[in-house]
């Protein structure tokens, strides 16, 4: 018997330490990290969370585009904002796709909505990961989540762990039989890490493990990215604005290959005192952090006051001169009011800062409704700041480059 094999016999859970880096590894991640949440918050300081909701919204949709083309089963933008619409497609496999970018939106909302109220240990939990996946694959029908095995077709059930062993690559993922001690680990480890800098840290750890453990049949990519999504928005970092899955999925080569180098074995006394190399998963978690720093500046600059001026005339140019569906230049003022202030208007103030009469107001009010750049709850409610699909291309440029080539 190798020394391998010993090893997994007598100490099993052992097989993928470190879960985190030795102490005196931890010092520039944990500078990077600090970088990070003072920028974050400064992000989040200036957008509160119930400012712009059509943003958010808009950016949940990106999310799930993104989260799905890491598993190369991305929808076209234009076919997600169809099945939002409930118009799906005729091409069967096109259709599945599109109900799962619904799914992941829809749970990514929930998660969003749940986690103020929940506590560190809530976060980190095994029910958590088990209940994500749960939300996720229980909105898909039956017929979604049909599944090839050796033993033939297998239908996915949601928040179960896995009842066959698998392989991932050159990586054996761990028995089925052991994957609720393996889950109890990753949990005690990761849950019992202090607030700031180093749970920063931790979220990045604790992405690569938990894809380590491989708990689900199938589904565990999705279930892992909106985990740290959770994780982030849970520490009041990403205030809805900003996700590392857009990064995560422009960088998706050296996504993968972080991820599966991190499997890798150690490599020498040197590399750590684990079964795992730590070298290999301080290069991830450096990869996630640099990850998470580019959004972060990326929407910063997006945001800008005085950019998006420029950028919401261009828009209403652009609405007035080729779409032609009643939108004018002179909402300019009005509009960029709702975005400096992040507040909503009652009809008659907005109606008066366009500058025009009462009925030609009305008329650009209900135009721009039509449009999606306003937003109301009611026919006759307050307005607030639309960010749809066609428009982000002029208000965020380069935030969904996809989109933007179909508008």
């Amino acid at each position: 018997m190798s020394k391998s094999q010993k090893f997994q016999l007598h100490d099993p859970l052992a097989q993928m330490e470190p879960l985190l880096l030795a102490e005196h590894r931890m010092g520039p991640l944990l500078e990077r990290a600090h970088d990070l949440i003072r920028k974050a918050d400064r992000l989040s300081g200036w957008c509160p969370s119930a400012a712009l909701p059509g943003l958010r919204s808009s950016l949940r949709a990106m999310n799930s585009y993104y989260s799905n083309k890491i598993e190369g089963q991305h929808t076209l933008p234009l076919e997600i904002e169809q099945a939002l619409r409930n118009d799906y497609a005729n091409d069967a496999d096109k259709a599945r796709r599109q109900r799962m970018a619904l799914a992941h939106m829809a749970t990514e909302y929930r998660l969003e909505a749940q986690w103020p109220a929940w506590d560190t240990a809530k976060v980190w939990s095994v029910q958590t990961v088990c209940d994500i996946h749960q939300d996720l694959f229980a909105r898909l029908p039956e017929a979604d989540r049909q599944l090839e095995s050796p033993a033939g077709p297998q239908t996915l059930q949601p928040g179960a762990l896995r009842e066959r062993e698998v392989s991932v690559g050159r990586h054996a993922a761990p028995a089925a039989a052991v994957l609720p001690a393996f889950l109890s680990r990753w949990n005690s480890v990761y849950s019992g890490v202090r607030r700031g800098e180093l749970q920063l840290v931790a979220m990045a750890a604790a992405h690569q493990r938990l894809a380590w453990i491989h708990p689900f049949a199938d589904g565990n990519g999705r279930v892992v990215r909106l985990h740290s999504h959770l994780v982030l928005g849970h520490m009041g970092l990403t205030n809805g604005l900003w996700s590392p899955l857009r990064g995560f999925a422009r960088t998706h080569e050296a996504y993968y290959a972080n991820l599966a180098a991190a499997d890798e074995p150690r490599a020498g006394d040197l590399d750590g005192r684990g079964n795992l190399t730590e070298s290999g998963l301080m290069r991830w978690i450096d990869y996630v952090l640099g990850v998470c720093m580019d959004q972060v500046d990326f929407m910063s600059g997006l945001l800008s006051l005085d950019g998006m001026k420029d950028r919401m005339a261009a828009c209403l140019a652009y609405e007035e001169n080729v779409v032609k569906q009643g939108v004018r230049t002179e909402a300019l003022r009005a509009l960029h009011y709702l975005f400096a202030s992040q507040a909503e208007l009652d009809r008659a103030d907005f109606k008066a800062m366009l500058g025009l009469g009462e009925r030609l107001a009305t008329a650009q009010v209900s135009a721009l409704l039509k449009r999606g750049l306003l937003e109301s709850d009611s026919p006759y409610g307050k307005l607030r700041l639309g960010v749809p699909q066609h428009a982000l291309r002029f208000y965020f440029p380069s935030l969904w480059p996809e989109a933007e080539a179909q508008g």
